[in-house]
């Protein structure tokens, strides 16, 4: 087909740019030139005709896997290349969707409209489907620090996903010399809307609290380090008695797997977190390993001075492939590395947890990629949150970069400052405008200090999000089927 190869290129490009647009390059304007660069590519050109629906499918494939294969090599520093591409390829499959979708919208007079519907619906198939999905990847999460974060107040990182991709296909239309006035028209009805929910809801402070986040460090890098967990112990213990004899905190916050050696069943360990708690002068957050009648559970418990542990946060949004095995004897079949994963239990809510007069959200690393651990814990009272997390075994990689930016748009959606505490790095303490105000070097011992905000406000992402999302999801849906019955009549559909 005519331009065939130009348009595949163009895709991959395309993917490439959009890659930018993460933490740690951030460059948040690369999203949207690779979005409109991705649209052009699927749409009819002037004198060029428009690619066909299987072409398209093809162009957003490539797209994908140019994105995945630059976005995610972290995950082969822990279980290796093959399973890592493996992802990589899994998640492009998404965009055969994507493809074959976009390309029938794009052929509708109206197609940088609903273009960014049909993207949104795709993406949150990825971000569900199977086993809760991999929200990780979407696109929305390379906007933190730009002037499209804020939307996520609105409708969280579905959202401004949607958004993103609204504002490429109106700078694609322009290249493509087709009317843009529908785009500017969703374009200024989502600027309304979040104008209207920073003026209408508010978000005044009912408070302030003062949080240390403690960054103990580990022994040494690699998976191995989980070997050493006493040692790791150790370190967050020794970190948290210099707290002693200085400025009084109301509540100290450790990193995920802080405790592995589990305070409830080892009386050492138990000995050594009284003490922390001790010196500190506060409840301690403290992430170990816990067991009950359903199984092992990956346990942020509070530890108050005097009276011992209090309040509870089971993970609940669990990695799969990591902290449990789904399909485990069918997997097993391809590789016997099926079974370095775990068999954690999850937990079934996101309660927040009391820390003194307090009340904490927690979303444990691998839930912060998901909108209801948050929303959640806010509409049940959560005045402030935490993001404790375990990024040790990913060494010196992007990963932990890209999980602070979404530790920062969970603020903005939320209107919540977060604390975020990591066994190694990055810790940082994020204010609810998504802005950092201090942060830690990786593989370095440290604790952050700093009176942070409460607030009790909800923001619209928090009471309606899910609402707003699915409602979208759905139109992009009906619109993007019926869009390629209509190629199909016309004889535009698969050659």
């Amino acid at each position: 087909m005519k331009f065939a190869l130009v348009r595949l290129v163009g895709g991959m490009v395309a993917g490439g740019l959009v890659f930018l647009s993460y933490q740690p390059v951030g460059w948040w304007w690369a999203a949207i030139v690779g979005v409109a660069l991705l649209f052009v590519v699927l749409a009819p050109w002037p004198r060029g005709g428009g690619p066909s629906l299987r072409l398209g499918a093809g162009i957003a494939v490539a797209h994908s896997l140019v994105l995945f294969l630059l976005l995610l090599p972290w995950i082969g520093s822990f279980v290796g290349t093959m399973p890592y591409v493996a992802l990589a390829i899994w998640l492009s499959l998404y965009s055969v969707l994507l493809g074959v979708l976009g390309v029938a919208v794009a052929r509708l007079r109206f197609g940088p409209l609903v273009f960014p519907l049909v993207f949104m619906a795709v993406e949150w198939l990825r971000s569900t489907v199977p086993f809760g999905g991999f929200a990780w990847v979407r696109l929305g999460w390379g906007q933190v620090g730009g002037p499209l974060q804020d939307v996520a107040s609105v409708g969280g990182p579905a959202l401004v996903s949607g958004v993103v991709v609204a504002v490429g296909c109106c700078v694609g239309a322009v290249a493509l010399r087709r009317p843009v006035l529908p785009v500017a028209g969703l374009l200024g009805v989502v600027v309304l809307l979040a104008v209207g929910a920073s003026v209408s809801l508010g978000s005044a402070d009912v408070g302030s609290v003062r949080v240390a986040a403690i960054q103990g460090n580990v022994p040494r890098l690699g998976l191995e380090f989980n070997a050493q967990r006493r040692a790791v112990l150790a370190n967050h213990v020794a970190e948290t008695k210099k707290l002693a004899g200085s400025e009084p905190v109301d509540m100290v916050v450790w990193p995920e797997n802080s405790a592995d050696v589990s305070p409830f069943y080892d009386a050492q360990a138990a000995d050594m977190v009284s003490e922390a708690v001790a010196a500190a002068g506060a409840p301690v957050l403290v992430g170990t390993i816990t067991r009950d009648e359903v199984g092992l559970r990956n346990t942020m418990s509070v530890f108050n001075p005097g009276s011992g542990a209090g309040d509870f946060h089971y993970k609940r949004y669990l990695q799969p492939f990591g902290e449990y095995m789904p399909l485990r004897s069918f997997f097993r079949l391809f590789s016997e590395k099926v079974d370095w994963a775990g068999d954690f239990k999850p937990g079934v809510t996101s309660d927040p947890v009391r820390m003194g007069d307090v009340l904490v959200g927690v979303a444990t690393c691998y839930e912060v990629a998901f909108d209801n651990a948050g929303r959640e814990a806010v509409r049940r009272g959560a005045q402030i949150l935490t993001t404790p997390t375990n990024n040790a075994t990913f060494g010196f990689s992007d990963m932990t970069y890209q999980q602070l930016a979404m530790s920062r748009m969970l603020a903005i959606q939320t209107d919540r400052a977060v604390v975020v505490a990591a066994t190694s790095g990055v810790s940082a303490m994020v204010h609810p405008d998504g802005s950092v105000s201090q942060e830690t070097g990786i593989f370095t011992a440290a604790t952050l200090r700093e009176s942070l905000p409460l607030r009790e406000s909800q923001t619209v992402a928090v009471r309606f999000g899910f609402v707003i999302e699915y409602v979208l999801v759905l139109a992009g849906w009906l619109v993007g089927a019926g869009a390629v019955i209509r190629a199909r009549r016309s004889g535009g559909g698969f050659p």
